[in-house]
């Protein structure tokens, strides 16, 4: 079948390359204009309804009018003297906030969104209770725009209300500041578009750069760009419209996710095709360049759909969780994946076949056989000193992985203790006069068992009882909803209430206190931003126990299929175990004990298994794939070894730096879990190719010999005839 899609191709290229273009434009105008309605900012509605954060949630949203998309705003008004502010100070400002309340803020027209696909997101903003700080040295008012927090157009809409209410309060002779997750996330857009573009257009340049040193042809530097970015743009398309349709809602992260595995793993695959398309056109110098495409296709095509499918599979486990973040990351990165295998298939063969040997003008490299370089000379001591080799890379993974000792998860908020931006400065002015918890306080729920209305005082006696738990600093009187059948008390916790100390607190002590003081015959349930990442660290644990084990009994069933042998999964799946273990261990020793973290970001783990482990496996794969290959010719099976890996660790290590230069570009974004995810990831890539795929998989299979291909061990060729011998020429001469 796979030879069939890319005869195809390769038969029918301008067809091809034609239906990809058209496809791959629509798809990407598509997915950009509707991405922002696909998405879900609220980590809450993710999270499993057994949990006590999210029952409390939905009793917010039932009883209390609570928006799902509402996006609360603090604001700051203080004198611009510094002076305290007088009880005349107070009418003004509480006079001029009710003129806001009832201002309809209208979004600007936007700028890269057509019109025909953006949300207007004009509104009134909603408003709340207002409080003065104990020093009198600021006034708080609370607003609340309702909308993705991600779409530009909400984001338009809050700079309308910021300026606005600036330039209100500028005429009274006041200064305001602004607070909130969405003003921080405009404030910290507006502080990374340089920073993100300069490094955008870096790792751009380095792709190009490497592909340049490689081929020596501009044509082969930017061509796996562009279809790459075809092929990608048509996967986030469809990924976007699969949302819409059935109704899921994509984690604001997930887009740029799949962005950069498509990016990684598709100038992989189009670098295996580029690698050995000019192999073969060195070995046949008069073959044309459409013919030797169709067999470079059928041949390479194999292991990239193999690859491809161990990517598929580690994602499709991802289904089985229970946080709904990874139950719908998995099934996107694997839909987006398999997108990619088919544009590997067609269009990338399809390319091959259009420009044949002119792909890589102006170098000469065709008319000449490739010298011996570092690869050869890597192969050559795989197969003379493979054990030394073995014990070598044993002890650099080991030593890594001894980094796991004490590690500790963050839960922390993704965006926490990034970029220092004015509406974090206006968090930090707020926390010094008031508790660290009055702008994103931890709230309790009450409901009549029954669904019956609350009596009035009921609470009163819940409410004394947690105003005595140590780490409380101030509890609000209990409030009733409209129909009396619901009840709320907002606790404001003395210590930040996205940190690790407010989880262990409201997951403790709050908690064992609601249960133990809540009146009879009523249920409560605890939520806000700590219980909400309490009960997400639950889910997140239990879901790794799951995961895990799912995901690696598919990677290896694939690979038992892929290379029909038992003992050549076991030690690939051993290597990339040890890759996974060096991989978060390096991790904890850099960002928990160097940096002094409070631990790495709890979805690491996870994303490392997922990345580390499947795209790391696609390395595995071509080395074994190219040494049962060259296992199949006659000679010592350690001669084959050092030919499989002069031939396929160029490719590798290319493809290792063009990946690791994908994830590293997230290390220097200034969220601390971003910036996790992109070391540990590009550093999990690097060891992945250079030093489980190049070195420590051949030395052993030069160890183990054809018995690796064990119980269907390859059997040993005919003697070489004298055209087979005078080919064996070009490799080392080794025995074993």
């Amino acid at each position: 079948m796979i030879r069939a899609l890319t005869g195809f191709a390769t038969r029918n290229p301008w067809r091809v390359i034609a239906l990809w273009t058209v496809l791959g434009l629509a798809l990407t105008v598509l997915g950009q204009a509707l991405v922002f309605r696909a998405t879900q900012p609220s980590t809450g509605a993710f999270l499993p309804p057994s949990y006590d954060a999210a029952a409390a949630l939905e009793i917010a949203e039932k009883h209390f009018g609570a928006a799902p998309d509402a996006n609360p705003l603090t604001v700051l008004v203080a004198r611009t003297d510094g002076a305290p502010l007088s009880a005349a100070d107070e009418r003004r400002i509480d006079a001029e906030a009710a003129q806001l309340a009832r201002h309809r803020v209208e979004m600007p027209a936007p700028k890269d969104t057509p019109p025909l696909f953006a949300l207007d997101h004009s509104q009134v903003p909603g408003a709340g209770p207002a409080t003065t700080a104990p020093d009198r040295s600021f006034r708080l008012l609370s607003f609340a725009l309702t909308g993705n927090p991600t779409d530009p157009g909400l984001q338009d809409t809050y700079r309308a209300f910021r300026d606005h209410t600036r330039a209100v309060f500028r005429e009274a002779g006041m200064r305001t500041g602004f607070t909130g997750a969405l003003a921080d996330a405009v404030d910290t857009a507006e502080a990374e578009r340089t920073r993100s573009m300069v490094v955008g257009l870096v790792m751009v340049g380095l792709i190009v750069l490497l592909h340049v040193l490689v081929f020596r042809s501009l044509l082969a530097a930017l061509l796996p760009l562009l279809a790459v970015s075809v092929i990608g743009g048509a996967a986030a398309g469809l990924v976007v419209a699969a949302a819409l349709l059935t109704g899921t809602g994509l984690a604001p992260s997930t887009p740029g996710l799949i962005s950069v595995v498509l990016v990684g793993i598709g100038i992989d695959y189009f670098l295996f095709l580029l690698f050995r398309f000019r192999e073969r056109l060195r070995a046949h110098p008069g073959e044309s360049g459409r013919a030797a495409a169709a067999e470079v296709a059928g041949r390479v095509g194999t292991a990239i759909t193999s690859a491809a499918l161990t990517i598929v599979a580690a994602f499709a486990t991802l289904g089985v969780a229970s946080f709904g973040q990874f139950r719908v990351l998995g099934p996107a990165v694997a839909v987006s994946v398999l997108v990619m295998l088919a544009g590997s298939l067609t269009l990338m063969p399809a390319l091959l076949a259009v420009c044949g040997r002119r792909m890589f003008w102006p170098s000469r490299a065709l008319d000449r056989q490739a010298p011996a370089g570092a690869a050869a000379r890597i192969g050559a001591l795989a197969a003379r000193r493979p054990l030394a080799l073995v014990l070598a890379c044993t002890a650099l993974l080991g030593a890594l992985s001894a980094g796991l000792v004490g590690i500790r998860m963050d839960y922390g908020q993704a965006g926490a203790g990034g970029e220092r931006t004015a509406a974090a400065r206006t968090a930090e002015e707020v926390a010094r006069a008031l508790p660290a918890g009055v702008s994103d306080p931890t709230t309790v729920f009450v409901t009549a068992s029954d669904g019956g209305p609350l009596p009035a005082g009921r609470l009163d006696g819940l409410a004394t009882a947690l105003a005595g738990v140590r780490g409380v600093g101030q509890v609000a009187p209990p409030v009733f909803s409209e129909d009396g059948r619901a009840g709320r008390i907002d606790l404001f916790l003395a210590v930040d209430p996205q940190g690790r100390q407010a989880r262990e607190l409201v997951s403790g002590p709050v908690r064992a206190t609601v249960a133990a003081h809540r009146p009879d015959g009523t249920e409560a349930h605890v939520g806000g931003s700590a219980a909400l990442f309490a009960d997400v660290s639950t889910a997140v644990g239990e879901d790794l126990r799951v995961v895990f084990p799912v995901a690696a009994a598919l990677i290896a069933l694939i690979l038992c299929v892929l290379l029909r042998s038992l003992l050549a999964p076991a030690v690939l799946m051993l290597a990339v175990g040890l890759g996974f273990a060096a991989t978060l261990g390096a991790s904890t020793l850099v960002f928990q004990h160097a940096a002094d973290r409070p631990g790495v970001d709890f979805t690491l783990p996870l994303v490392l298994f997922l990345f580390v482990v499947a795209l790391g496996t696609d390395y595995n794969i071509l080395v074994a794939d190219r040494i049962r290959e060259e296992m199949d010719r006659p000679g010592p099976a350690r001669a084959a070894v050092a030919r499989a890996v002069r031939h396929t660790a160029p490719a590798i290590a290319a493809a290792g730096l063009v990946l690791a230069a994908s994830f590293a570009s997230l290390a220097v974004n200034p969220a601390p879990s971003t910036q996790q995810t992109g070391f540990a990831t590009a550093l999990g890539i690097l060891l992945s190719a250079f030093v489980l795929s190049i070195t420590l998989v051949p030395a052993l299979s030069a160890l183990l010999g054809r018995a690796l291909w064990w119980p269907l061990r390859p059997a040993r060729p005919a003697p070489a005839t004298a055209g087979q011998a005078c080919a064996e020429s070009e490799a080392p001469a080794l025995t074993g």
